[in-house]
């Protein structure tokens, strides 16, 4: 199987913790060297393991960004 290589551009925002001290983030990420993309999963303390999360484009983004501020929360 192939390594994955990824790098963390910008650290946004942490979503929640659980009781292990993984935690939740939205992140910029590059992944394989590619351009960067928005990024939610859950992450091990220092970032050395990962979890199964979504990957989305800017406009992606945008378009949940338009889609969240419609909620009524």
């Amino acid at each position: 199987m192939a390594e994955i290589k990824y790098e963390i551009k910008e650290q946004i925002a942490v979503l929640s913790e659980g009781a292990k001290g993984w935690t939740k983030e939205l992140n910029l990420i590059s992944w394989n060297d590619r351009e960067p993309k928005y990024d939610i999963r859950e992450w091990a303390p220092e970032h050395e393991k990962m979890g199964k999360g979504v990957t989305i484009s800017k406009d992606e983004m945008v378009a949940l960004k338009e889609a969240v501020s419609k909620l009524e929360l």
